[in-house]
């Protein structure tokens, strides 16, 4: 099982990033993703996340109305898009996989798989 992350780079505040979470050795079928954040010196927080069974989602309140996450079981794939991206939001991304159960939760210790981070940075 891997998770890879990427899409992440530099961008100015109010711009736009798409990150990309692809699964290799197991399917999204059942199974929820969620998108961490971890800035500098902070705890890692959720942002966001997708049950590709039902297709639920959640976001974390930093991001409502910013952020929007969708999946692409095809390509066995989750998307992550970024709008309005504010200084804040500079972090180092994961994305996970919560593999006992289907449903979205952005609760860290429900997810066993963890890809390798894909960094944002937003500058003012």
């Amino acid at each position: 099982v891997q998770l890879q992350a990427s899409g992440g780079g530099l961008v100015q505040a109010g711009g736009s990033l798409r990150l990309s979470c692809a699964a290799y050795g197991f399917l999204f079928d059942d199974y929820a993703i969620g998108w961490f954040r971890q800035a500098p010196g902070k705890e890692r927080e959720g942002v966001s996340c997708i049950s590709s069974r039902d297709g639920n989602t959640y976001y974390a309140d930093s991001v409502k109305g910013r952020l929007s996450i969708s999946s692409d079981k095809a390509k066995n794939t989750v998307f992550l898009q970024m709008n309005s991206l504010k200084p804040e939001d500079t972090a180092v991304y994961y994305c996970a996989a919560r593999t006992t159960y289907y449903t979205c939760t952005l609760t860290e210790r429900e997810y066993h798989y963890w890809g390798q981070g894909t960094k944002v940075t937003v500058s003012s």
